[in-house]
């Protein structure tokens, strides 16, 4: 049985920084895409960020470019989002999701975490 766990959330002040792990079990995915979405109260979820297979090249939605980074680490099967700079808009549930079964920045993913909360505090 595959799963992502997510951890690393909490509450922080602006222009704090926080870093978000997910660890995958169950199977690898270093070929994979990976990524990372989150969700606002009473918004839809969205992307935030993207690495196409370990070690590729990072994709980031406007509001993350410059601020948050993207990681893994094969030898733990793990999924990073470094955090930096963190705004009050930034609260939100934040999920990691594996596999894409579509675009890399929808929501067409196969495998999804329970999401961890990151609440930024002004």
């Amino acid at each position: 049985q595959v799963q992502l766990v997510e951890s690393g959330g909490g509450m922080v002040q602006t222009g704090d920084s926080l870093k978000l792990s997910c660890a995958a079990s169950g199977r690898t995915f270093g070929n994979n895409a990976m990524a990372w979405f989150r969700q606002a109260p009473g918004k839809e979820r969205e992307f935030v960020a993207v690495q196409r297979w370990s070690g590729g090249t990072g994709y980031y939605s406007d509001f993350a470019k410059g601020r948050f980074t993207i990681s893994r680490d094969n030898a733990r099967n793990t999924v990073y989002l470094q955090m930096t700079r963190l705004k009050p808009e930034d609260t939100a549930v934040y999920y990691c999701a594996a596999e894409a079964r579509g675009t890399l920045f929808g929501h067409d993913y196969t495998y999804w975490g329970q999401g961890t909360q990151v609440t930024v505090a002004s």
